[in-house]
């Protein structure tokens, strides 16, 4: 009787820690669809499209209170311990950062709308770039954390530096832009800000791909995270006409 009742309890705490993993694993699906229509909406001038990403913004926050609401009771109920702590632990982060992304890619969308109401810039076809690296980064992210694979997740957390180097090209691009004819700041401020939300989804990636590695092997990984972002630093100087 024990036995069974014992069996009983473990299938039940099985079941409700894979409804976890797989609310985390819809909310990152729907994360990464709002990027990739972000970039699209981008890429068309379709204020339709990118008004959709911002709608898409709520059906993450409910996931993410719905992650949040499956790892209170799993912590409350199961009282687990070592590996199934982490990974309740590790879902409410990765949740966070999800939740995080779905945000950044929201902004894109409301300044790709306000953009569509202003002439078409040459820079923005560079952002598309960046963007698809950050849209490879969460791919692999989210790919490591279904698999469990915490070699995939170290490759995320070292493609960090990467990211860093495009944005602070884009960055010194769009500057000299601004400088050149005093008509392009508007155009590439809203471009700037939407560089910095695509550059702000891969750290968060990266922060994904962190605690992923944590939950996996109990262990952070070792030395500083890589950065390749200089555009604080960066002055623009005009062309010579």
């Amino acid at each position: 009787m024990t036995g069974q009742g014992g069996g009983h309890i473990v299938k039940s705490f099985d079941d409700n820690l894979d409804l976890l993993r797989q609310t985390v694993v819809r909310m990152g699906g729907i994360t990464e669809s709002q990027l990739q229509r972000a970039v699209q909406a981008l890429s068309r001038r379709d204020a339709g499209m990118a008004a959709e990403v911002v709608r898409d913004d709520a059906d993450v926050d409910a996931l993410e209170q719905e992650v949040s609401n499956q790892a209170v009771r799993l912590l409350a109920l199961r009282q687990p311990m070592a590996n199934d702590l982490r990974e309740i632990v590790a879902a409410l982060k990765i949740a966070s950062d999800l939740e995080r992304i779905g945000d950044y890619s929201a902004n894109m969308a409301k300044r790709c709308i306000a953009l569509t109401q202003l002439p078409s810039m040459r820079p923005a076809s560079a952002i598309p770039r960046l963007a698809r690296l950050v849209q490879e980064i969460v791919r692999q992210s989210i790919d490591a954390y279904v698999t469990r694979n915490p070699e995939g997740a170290l490759e995320v957390w070292r493609r960090d530096e990467e990211v860093d180097e495009v944005y602070s090209g884009l960055f010194r691009e769009l500057l000299t832009y601004m400088m050149e004819d005093p008509r392009n700041i508007t155009p590439c401020t809203h471009l700037m800000f939407i560089a910095k939300n695509v550059e702000r989804i891969g750290d968060h990636a990266t922060n994904l791909a962190e605690v992923l590695y944590y939950q996996v092997t109990g262990k952070t990984i070792a030395g500083g995270r890589p950065k390749g972002d200089a555009s604080p630093f960066e002055v623009a100087q005009p062309e010579d006409g």
